[in-house]
């Protein structure tokens, strides 16, 4: 019984899943049972769930490609792609998975909570696989855009610090630059260089924004960054580790390590919004055709050159 729950809905964790065998509210053909029962084939398992209220998240999103077998979504900052912590049905895969109800589709790689743009979703097994495949030997092509603290004056970078786990006093770990991670690589273009009155945060963006004090007096930058490798938070610590935080980023302080907290507030989490950053292009091989699909998403106003702003 334990085991089905931990390992089925990761949402919460074994604890808080014994907990709630323990006190009667998951059953067994209507009976309590303990954590330890075996499950069989056809029993009715029944979750007297309490009523909580999830934080609230912005609930729509736009479909940039779709053809049955993947579907390309423009996810909004702010919602979260996956269940966890307070976080159930306010995520984007609750709700693409109503939006395709017989399909049961699955994302083939994640975007942080405070992240927008392009995410892949597949459905099916035969989607499914190929991508994550192709995903895992570098075949899917991932560009983003971030706002950074600073003003770099090299146009073209490439950061290559190994990322990994770090202690954390609240959630036991997050990623951070550890020398003996793995092996990460952010190849970063810079587009362009702005005066501290134009880095700004937009209105509503929230966050701590703890380094965000920076970018006022130095200026700022926007960059395109490539990611051949994937690693959890990745763009948001290599350009922490280079020098260059993400304008309003609560985690990361320059160096690539999470940040201390301050006074008597509560330490900063991976979750944590006011950055800005969002995934631009996604370009990958058809599972079942094998032709080149490329899917663009347009950023926010905060992230377009002055051009492209211009209607």
């Amino acid at each position: 019984m334990l085991e089905f729950y931990t390992r089925r809905y990761t949402h919460s964790s074994r604890d808080e899943w014994r907990r709630r065998i323990e006190s009667g509210m998951i059953r067994v053909d209507g009976e309590v049972v303990s954590v330890e029962v075996v499950l069989e084939a056809g029993q009715d398992l029944t979750y007297h769930r309490p009523p909580w209220r999830e934080p609230a998240v912005p609930r729509g999103f736009e479909i940039l490609f779709e053809d049955g077998e993947v579907a390309a979504i423009d996810k909004p900052a702010g919602l979260p792609v996956l269940p966890g912590a307070e976080y159930l049905e306010n995520t984007l895969l609750w709700m693409v998975r109503r939006h395709y109800p017989d399909e049961d589709p699955a994302p083939v790689h994640r975007l942080g909570r405070g992240t927008s743009g392009a995410i892949l979703f597949a459905t099916g097994a035969l989607a499914r696989r190929g991508l994550s495949i192709d995903l895992q030997e570098g075949r899917v092509h991932k560009r983003y855009r971030a706002l950074v603290q600073g003003v770099p004056r090299e146009d073209e970078f490439t950061v290559t610090e190994s990322i990994g786990r770090l202690p954390h006093p609240l959630m036991g770990y997050v990623y951070g630059v550890r020398a003996d991670g793995k092996p990460s690589r952010s190849e970063v273009r810079v587009l362009e260089r702005r005066r501290p009155d134009r880095c700004k945060q937009a209105p509503g963006t929230g966050g701590s924004g703890r380094t965000g004090s920076a970018e006022a007096e130095s200026g700022c930058a926007l960059v395109q960054v490539d990611i051949p490798t994937g690693r959890p938070h990745q763009i948001r610590i290599h350009l922490a580790a280079a020098g260059f935080p993400l304008v309003g980023e609560p985690l990361y302080a320059s160096g690539g390590e999470p940040a201390a907290p301050s006074g008597a507030g509560r330490p900063p989490l991976p979750g944590d919004g006011g950055y800005h950053l969002h995934s631009t292009r996604v370009g990958f091989r058809h599972p079942s055709t094998h032709e080149t699909v490329v899917v663009y998403c347009r950023p926010p106003e905060i992230l377009r050159r002055r051009e492209e702003t211009v209607s």
